[in-house]
């Protein structure tokens, strides 16, 4: 039986994957297409962990002398014979990635870019013994990989903004061929700068550093950068005449990044699992990049090991665990009652139409709110439907993936509103203790009106309580004195939530129903029956509560009700 293929899970190296022999979805179109359409310096813009690092990695390996040709044997470019012929192996590469420049402040980010250059710079060392190089080239060669006793690149800050300009042209005289140079994740220490507090600093170093090597550079064949953010050209890329930058709106190299639909099927049918296909179209889906359909790849690949090993059933949720995602928290704090209102049009998948401004500085993201609905398109956490004849961008939810993320971020965001106010809350939560109906009803209300609600008709039943339930669960957190146990096996079956209160010996057992068409009664009776019927107080009496409450709470978009019994 022949062994399939691992899957490349985390592997961002093009060699490893291919030497290895990870299953590989074939992206060697986008080297086709760079050299066919002719471009001094390229900006992709694209969601993180849709496979750029690889591609850059993929050019490296392409481009640069002494280039194993069997890395590329049977893919999609090897069929290229001319290109092959004029441009595989020929080139001196430059290849860094600028992700671990996070320092704190803007000393420490210098220190990790002296690092990522100097480490960079140690694959040329036979520019120390090259002929074509004279004494001075050499010691600037020197200069550049130099460390001090404890091991930290000791190069000046000046030198340090003509690091990668010096080593251009250093290759040049030695291969006599001018230099193709890659920067991978180049506005991650813009990012961080921001978050930081030396934005300016950051921007102007960046501007200079990238303005010496990819300008008026004698010794440069082509650049190629990525990053998730089509950082404004004023800021940082000022005075490149010809450079160009495609985002997720342009048709261009739209299906060298992402997996495609065909590329999905082919994945899934390789280990078996077909059947699984809708799953994960409705997952992982979703995205628009020019008129191409795509998938999150590191998403599906995630997944599909997962489905191997036998670890899960059901899609997860992957991208939670490997991007920030604070930007939704800021954008909803942010919003506006209409904000709210256009989040939850979108959660209940609907479409919102606004302008998009694809080259934005960071300091635009906080200036106008309506700057936000470009960030969260060009992040991944919405993608367009369709342009209007006004410009406007239809925009959408892309799957069920990001709209957890929605949800859950919504959620995070209403348990820190809910602390600032906490009479309110110990308020809301004594009403259970006391039996208090009204004041419970009344105030989670309250509550629900101030946060965003979920009612798209297409979502499951349980998932609309989930939201509900989450809510609740939420509020009840900040008890200390309250023992609370969700989905706790109870009787014969899970109760919604639980509650004991050890000094006053009262338990507290909570069901929670979405309430379809508003029909509040019949819900909350419906509730009280599962509560009684499977015998859910029996871990209250059992551990020693002699007072218990059961109450059953319908809810539906923002009202709810609330009976006892």
């Amino acid at each position: 039986m022949t062994r399939k293929r691992d899957l490349p899970i985390g592997v961002e190296s093009f060699q490893e994957m291919r030497k290895m022999g990870f299953y590989y979805v074939d992206k060697t179109g986008f080297i086709k297409t760079l050299l066919e359409n002719w471009g001094k310096v390229r900006l992709f813009t694209r969601p993180r962990r849709f496979g750029k690092t690889l591609n850059m990695d993929m050019l490296r390996y392409f481009f640069e002398f002494g280039c194993d040709e069997e890395l590329f044997a049977g893919l999609e470019i090897a069929k290229e014979k001319e290109l092959c012929d004029r441009h595989m192996g020929k080139y001196p590469v430059i290849s860094v990635s600028l992700k671990e420049v996070t320092g704190s402040t803007c000393e420490e980010a210098k220190r990790m870019l002296r690092r990522i250059i100097g480490k960079e710079a140690l694959r040329f060392q036979f520019l120390l013994r090259s002929k074509k190089l004279t004494e001075i080239e050499r010691q600037q060669y020197q200069a550049l990989v130099r460390v001090n006793e404890e091991g930290i690149f000791t190069m000046a800050d000046e030198f340090l903004l003509d690091s990668l300009l010096t080593l251009s042209q250093l290759l040049h005289k030695h291969y006599e061929q001018k230099v193709i140079i890659l920067i991978d994740e180049y506005d991650v220490p813009l990012d961080k700068a921001y978050q930081s507090g030396y934005y300016d600093a950051m921007t102007n170093l960046i501007r200079t550093f990238f303005g010496r090597v990819l300008k008026t550079n004698d010794s440069l064949y082509f650049a190629v950068l990525t990053g998730c953010l089509g950082v404004s050209k004023e800021s940082i890329f000022t005075g490149l005449n010809n450079f160009n930058v495609y985002t997720v709106k342009d048709v261009r190299y739209s299906e060298h990044f992402g997996f495609t639909e065909a590329e999905v099927r082919a994945l899934l049918a390789c280990y078996g699992f077909d059947a699984q296909y809708d799953a994960v179209r409705e997952w992982y889906d979703g995205y628009r990049f020019g008129n191409a359909g795509v998938y999150c790849p590191w998403d599906v690949i995630n997944y599909c090991g997962a489905l191997r090993d036998g670890s899960v059933q059901r899609p997860q949720n992957y991208w939670v665990n490997t991007s920030g995602n604070d930007i939704v928290r800021r954008f909803i704090s942010k919003a506006n009652t209409a904000g709210r209102q256009e989040i939850e049009e979108l959660i209940a998948g609907g479409s919102i139409r606004k302008k998009i401004r694809e080259e934005l500085t960071y300091r635009d993201l906080d200036a106008d709110f309506d700057n936000l609905w470009s960030i969260l398109f060009t992040t991944g956490y919405l993608t367009k439907r369709g342009v209007q004849e006004d410009g406007l961008t239809v925009l959408v939810i892309p799957n069920r993936e990001i709209c957890w993320i929605f949800v859950e971020q919504i959620q995070e965001w209403f348990r820190q509103e809910t602390k600032r106010d906490t009479g309110r809350l110990d308020s809301f939560c004594r009403a259970f203790e006391q039996n208090d109906v009204s004041a419970i009803e009344e105030g989670f209300t309250a509550y629900l009106r101030k946060t965003i609600s979920i009612h798209d008709t297409s979502v499951r039943k349980e998932r609309k309580e989930h939201f509900y339930y989450g809510i609740l669960l939420g509020l009840f957190g900040n008890m200390d004195h309250w023992n609370v146990m969700s989905n706790a096996e109870a009787g014969e079956g899970y109760c919604d939530i639980a509650v004991e209160i050890d000094n006053l010996e009262t338990g507290i057992m909570i069901e929670l129903k979405y309430a379809e068409d508003a029909a509040f009664e019949e819900s909350c009776q419906v509730a009280l029956r599962q509560i009684r019927d499977r015998k859910y107080e029996e871990i209250l009496i059992r551990d020693g509560m002699k007072t218990i409450y059961r109450y059953g709470i319908a809810c539906y978009k923002k009202r709810c009700r609330v009976v006892c019994g």
